[in-house]
């Protein structure tokens, strides 16, 4: 259903009284003046209303429509003489407000030969009792100048769309570089967390793993009720130290050690890992041969790849495929893992890379953070598009130029 606002607008008010003020003045009076006329009053406000969505060919009914009704009103009011010729700027007017000049000049001249017809009915020019020339100009005058301002009004309005076309991906700008303030600032927060517990947490958990295999060793063989509880103390231990690792694998800064390295070999070695660990499901391979070597940390990248790769395997069901493509984009190389998994929920997408979020239900909420971390080092971008049942997208943009990278401190371990 239209709106209210669609259905009735202040202009038609004024077109009302525009040809109210019309069939107050007629000098005929009778309905071969009133029944033209308020049919051109009717066509006139019916125009931007049907259709709901305007076409050029229904534009162009209602021009011909307003024409022919112009036509018939100053046919029956003295012919050339009426003074509704003027009715014939309607037609005129419209076309030059939505077409170009060539579309513009069509309608003035079919206005104008309308206007001539009943020429057809005089025999002598004494009859015509009006400037025809001089109304002839003004038909062509006023649509050349109606066309003129619509023009300068299009490309106004072409201006504003593209501003704000303009602000609205600034303003996308923006709030991605607000979320990559906020991401490293909770990055830094963590990193000097994980610092401190380290230290801290290492001595201790030595110690426990100590006592749990003296205690392990000296109790005896029939208390396995103490052996077996021994022995889950040393494996939370060893849990506990690889998080801890892991923990600060991802606060310490990170120094890139750039060299040119082949993009594609880096690749297969991250898919044979993650071949050897989960099978049935396969692995396909569509790298772009005409990416040259460029500088990028190998080992890094290596583990950025193998942890993408791998939760696209996890995401898969058995018999399924992962597809992992690279392509050159301009200054920078494109790669994507791309699975047909579960997918990723629209309200959990955005916090994907975010320390600790994870789905997984032994998950630490780690890998993709550290994936992240690992990008932005190289001063790339990595984003990801999911539909729930349908699969995720995991695209990785890394810049060929080295001038583009940011480096820092690296883990030495």
């Amino acid at each position: 259903m239209l709106r209210w606002t669609r259905l009735v607008r202040p202009h038609d008010f004024i077109w009302v009284l525009a040809f109210a003020a019309l069939l107050a003045t007629t000098e005929i009076g009778d309905a071969y003046e009133i029944v033209p006329l308020v049919a051109l009053g009717i066509a006139q406000i019916l125009e931007p209303k049907i259709p709901a969505v305007p076409s050029t060919r229904s534009r162009i009914f209602w021009m011909v429509l307003k024409l022919a009704l112009g036509f018939v009103l100053i046919g029956l009011t003295h012919s050339i003489n009426s003074k509704y010729w003027l009715v014939l700027l309607l037609p005129v007017v419209s076309a030059a407000t939505t077409f170009g000049l060539a579309g513009t000049l069509v309608f003035t001249l079919l206005s104008v030969a309308a206007y001539l017809v009943f020429l057809l009915g005089v025999h002598d020019m004494g009859q015509v009792e009006v400037d025809l020339p001089l109304r002839l100009v003004f038909l062509v005058m006023i649509g050349l100048l109606a066309n003129t301002l619509a023009q300068d009004l299009r490309v106004q309005s072409e201006k504003h769309r593209r501003a704000a076309e303009q602000l609205a991906e600034a303003n996308v700008h923006i709030q991605q570089a607000e979320e990559a303030v906020r991401r490293s600032e909770r990055l830094a927060a963590l990193g000097q967390l994980s610092a401190g517990l380290a230290h801290e947490l290492r001595n201790p958990l030595g110690t426990m793993k100590a006592s749990a295999e003296m205690l392990a060793r000296s109790v005896s063989a029939e208390n396995e009720v103490a052996r077996e509880v021994a022995g889950f103390i040393s494996s939370e231990v060893d849990r506990t130290n690889s998080l801890i690792t892991r923990f600060l694998q991802f606060a310490r800064p990170l120094r890139l050690q750039l060299e040119k390295a082949d993009l594609a070999h880096t690749l297969d070695r991250a898919v044979a890992l993650v071949e050897r660990e989960v099978q049935g499901v396969a692995i396909y391979k569509n790298y772009e041969p005409e990416i040259p070597p460029f500088p990028f940390d190998a080992e890094l990248l290596e583990r950025v790849f193998y942890n993408l790769v791998l939760n696209a395997v996890q995401a898969t069901e058995p018999g399924g495929a992962v597809t992992v493509k690279t392509r050159a984009a301009g200054g920078t190389v494109e790669i994507a893992v791309i699975d047909r998994g579960a997918g990723i929920d629209g309200k959990q997408r955005d916090s994907i890379f975010n320390p600790f979020f994870t789905t997984k239900p032994q998950g630490v909420g780690l890998g993709l953070a550290i994936v992240s971390k690992i990008v932005d080092e190289h001063g790339g971008k990595i984003t990801v598009e999911s539909e729930p049942g349908k699969g995720s997208v995991f695209h990785v943009l890394l810049p060929v130029e080295p001038s583009a990278l940011q480096t820092a401190d690296r883990n030495p371990a």
